[in-house]
């Protein structure tokens, strides 16, 4: 395994190329100042916008010029930071970034609430005789959805005012999850007493010792067990806070509010919830093999990770996985394969673990810049799925960065998941076809089948759990310890209950989830996993045609509403068919197994 005691020793060629952003920090510095001092330019021109059509076009295209080269600045110090989290000097660059954009969202929240006072003809008006404002039409036409939603601008300065203090249930909970609760010790497989922490729970829940397992289980939910009440009212905080805000903006339900944000119908929602309900026996398929390959007569929730069959792979370098990937991603063609080399060969990866760097994965960069990928690569096959799903992201904001002006140039995150699982779709399907050995074709399903159960089901429940406790509160029903317990047990019991015997610790497992302080937006995991699953199998079986429609996609950004682009590309959430189709591939793949398996 490729190891580095400091970035120094690693090649060029795997760190990333940020000096293609900024070559000098005195650059980075050059820029900061200007936008500095664009500030209290943006905030002269309040009360202009409804002079006329060319007034309005000064205020967009101004506060686009400065938005564009504030990402930048951002991008650029916090991937910085990433590489090494100890450098004081990058932490503080990226402390004042953050400081300037503040500023400047202050600098500039006038815009909204003026353009929403011009009457609808007027902006039509404006925009015909004002050619420039054509390129804005989408997003007037986005804005003007929200004006039944929108009060006075006394009470919008209240509302605005208010945001701060709405954001506490979830800086509560994270104090409390983070730095206040402590987790107690428990034996590993050599019996060694050792500190559980949030960090190795999923480490031991998926040990091959049951005994561990059992104890990390016990040990980790009995620690928020004990805190119940605490994390109880925190979270119906947060779902009182919405309500509020839900009221202030005169809508139906805090779930179409947040869902309104992207103009996602709410029949997309139901659909999802529904049609998982329809494949639960299928889940307990799965389990019913789950328990007999190993060998329980009772399976437990702390039973549900574990892998069923052992791991056998090759070790594989960072080479060797990009070269599979590079394979596996043919059926995109020859456009994509391109952008996709071009990623590879142009230092758009930071690829291996050094001290005080980031931990895990992300795809980041801003309009301006090479998409870029931060990875801790470990040369096993994981690793390989992490670099697709990372590149599957950034290919995402290539081809969106290169088709699309400044003003659609990123996507909304009901899209986001659908490029990076759709990756991890074709390289599973890759591996498959060329993978004879008995062993790693079980330990590939596994992981196919584990990723789909968690994203899928796991997700989906966690969707009809919000969705519930924000109605009872909506019908004035206090949230409490045990009122949400009861129900998260329940679901857990519809869920996985038909096979696996649910423990009552895992009543209180709502309580340690980050998610739910997020309202309503785990369900796009499971939408947008379906969306990639439709849309694999339409270019493994239509080829060129899907694959047009599916780089159009790519290439579309945020020029459409999301649940129109994916409408061009083939799939229709407002529709249960992809989710079907999601379950299609599960079964597949489960029925693979159960082969292997005998």
């Amino acid at each position: 395994m490729q190891t580095f005691k400091n970035r120094n020793e690693i090649p060029s060629d795997f760190k990333w190329n940020l000096e293609s952003i900024y070559a000098t920090n005195e650059e980075w510095e050059q820029d900061f100042k200007r936008i500095q001092g664009s500030v209290s330019e943006l905030a002269a021109l309040q009360g202009t916008l409804g002079q006329s059509g060319e007034a309005l076009l000064h205020v967009l295209r101004k506060r686009d010029e400065v938005g564009e080269v504030l990402e930048r600045l951002y991008v650029y110090t916090s991937m910085r930071r990433d590489e090494d989290t100890t450098n004081s000097l990058y932490q503080g660059m990226a402390d004042r970034a953050m400081q300037l954009y503040v500023q400047v969202v202050t600098a500039i929240s006038y815009i909204e609430p003026e353009l929403l006072a011009l009457p609808q003809d007027t902006l039509e008006r404006y925009i015909k005789e004002v050619s420039g404002l054509a390129l804005y039409r989408h997003q007037l036409d986005d804005l003007n959805r929200k004006r039944p939603h929108i009060r006075s601008a006394e009470v919008e300065a209240v509302l605005a005012a208010s945001e701060e203090m709405a954001t506490s249930p979830d800086t509560i909970f994270s104090m409390l999850e983070n730095a206040d609760m402590k987790l107690p010790k428990i034996r590993n497989e050599q019996g060694e007493e050792v500190e559980l922490t949030q960090g190795n729970y999923l480490v031991f829940v998926r040990s091959k010792d049951r005994r561990v397992r059992k104890e990390a289980f016990e040990g980790l939910h009995n620690s928020f067990l004990k805190q119940r009440n605490t994390i109880a009212a925190t979270l119906s905080g947060q779902v009182k806070s919405d309500s509020f805000y839900t009221r202030q903006r005169n809508f139906e339900s805090t779930r179409q509010r947040a869902l309104s944000a992207h103009n996602i119908p709410e029949s997309v929602y139901d659909n999802l919830i529904q049609t998982v309900h329809d494949h639960i026996p299928l889940i307990n398929r799965y389990l019913q093999l789950r328990k007999r390959v190993l060998k329980l007569d009772e399976m437990h929730m702390y039973d549900l990770y574990v892998p069923i069959v052992e791991e056998q792979e090759d070790k594989l370098t960072y080479q060797e996985a990009s070269d599979i990937i590079v394979e596996a991603l043919s059926p995109l063609g020859e456009r994509y394969i391109s952008a996709l080399k071009k990623g590879l060969s142009e230092r758009w990866i930071d690829v291996y673990e050094t001290p005080g760097k980031r931990s895990g994965a992300y795809s980041g960069g801003s309009y301006s810049t090479n998409p870029f990928i931060l990875l801790n690569f470990q040369e096993n096959r994981d690793s390989m799925f992490t670099l697709a799903h990372e590149l599957g992201h950034s290919l995402h904001s290539y081809f969106t960065r290169t088709n699309q002006p400044y003003q659609y140039g990123d996507y909304t995150i009901f899209v986001a998941e659908v490029a990076s699982t759709l990756n991890e779709g074709l390289l599973t399907n890759y591996l498959l076809k060329h993978t004879s050995d008995k062993g790693k074709r079980l330990a590939i399903l596994n992981h196919a089948l584990e990723d789909l159960r968690g994203t899928l089901y796991r997700q989906t429940m966690f969707a009809e759990f919000e969705k519930e406790i924000h109605k009872r509160a909506g019908e004035g029903e206090p949230l409490t310890a045990d009122t949400l317990s009861a129900l998260y047990k329940q679901l857990n019991e519809k869920y996985y209950g038909g096979e696996t015997f649910v423990d009552d610790l895992i009543s209180i497992e709502w309580g340690r989830i980050p998610h739910f302080y997020s309202s309503f937006y785990v369900y796009q995991y499971a939408t947008g996993i379906s969306a990639s699953s439709a849309l694999v199998q339409k270019i493994l079986h239509e080829g060129q045609p899907a694959v047009d429609r599916y780089l159009n996609f790519l290439s579309s950004g945020s020029s459409q509403y999301s649940i129109d682009l994916l409408k061009n590309a083939g799939v229709d959430m407002t529709r249960p068919e992809p989710v079907h189709q999601a379950f299609q591939l599960f079964e597949s793949y489960l029925s693979q197994m159960e082969d292997l398996l005998g």
